[in-house]
């Protein structure tokens, strides 16, 4: 865990994401990303010299049966408080809208009931699983996509609730998160979601991969892109960048930024299967 614990220290120092008295909530999909999120933020809170407490919270979309039951578990035993929040996103989405491109759609409702939980629960941060390469594939996404040079910042405001979401994980490289995964045997919960690694941003982990073979240091050189000048999409020291700003957050007005809200796990569609 030195390696995770590390990431996350680097993150909350850079981005200043957690602080004293803060109830932060963990976006738990059942995916290895928000998994390793949950494990490591109990242990951070123990070494770390700030007071903030943890709780986990899963938004059940209602496509099928999925048990959550070991995940319960885990929480027992790091003394996590959990809460699986039963709704109707995949009845609606499937099939009342019957969306032909549901993961935007899908990532903002789920977006919206964790805020809403958080609000609930007196939660003033949401904290998801995105990792090194989750922020690689959302910035390909906008590119190819929208033509601009953009992707999700490690702490964004959501200013119509006022939560702040945080991303500790920004500077953990995909391949570590699957290292831990199999070293704790965490016990992830397979989606059932119909799309489930069948969307845009799996074919863009395909291509960051197949980049990755020429040129093997390209998401480290592409995370130094993001913060330094003139790009500067991960500024340092500053207040939490605000989702309808129009710059390094998640603009509740983009597609690609609604999938990077719930690309927590690289085989879902978005962060949510991930926080």
């Amino acid at each position: 865990m030195k390696k995770t614990l590390g990431c996350i220290r680097k993150a909350d120092t850079d981005f200043h994401l957690i602080e004293n008295g803060d109830r932060v909530a963990i976006g738990v999909s059942g995916g290895k990303d928000s998994l390793l999120l949950l494990h490591a933020l109990s242990l951070y809170r123990k070494f770390t010299h700030k007071d903030f407490t943890l709780q986990a919270i899963t938004v059940d979309n209602g496509l099928g049966f999925m048990d959550f039951s070991p995940i319960v578990s885990l929480c027992i035993s790091l003394e996590i408080p959990y809460l699986i929040k039963e709704t109707q996103i995949g009845d609606i989405i499937f099939n009342y809208r019957k969306e032909k491109n549901p993961c935007a759609l899908c990532a903002k409702m789920r977006r919206a009931v964790l805020a809403n939980t958080c609000v609930e629960l007196g939660c003033n941060k949401l904290a998801l699983g995105h990792h090194r390469d989750d922020a690689v594939e959302t910035l390909l996404l906008s590119l190819f996509h929208e033509g601009r040079f953009h992707t999700f910042h490690p702490c964004t405001l959501m200013s119509r609730t006022g939560i702040t979401v945080i991303r500790p994980l920004v500077y953990l490289p995909e391949s570590h998160v699957k290292h831990m995964q199999k070293t704790l045997e965490l016990p992830v919960v397979k989606s059932s979601c119909p799309v489930d690694g069948k969307t845009e941003r799996a074919t863009m982990a395909g291509v960051l991969s197949e980049l990755k073979k020429m040129y093997p240091d390209v998401t480290e050189r592409i995370l130094h892109a993001l913060r330094s000048e003139p790009y500067d999409l991960w500024q340092k020291d500053v207040s939490p960048v605000s989702e309808d700003s129009g710059i390094p957050g998640e603009s509740e007005h983009s597609e690609v930024a609604a999938n990077a809200g719930d690309s927590g796990d690289s085989e879902d569609p978005a962060e949510f299967r991930d926080s």
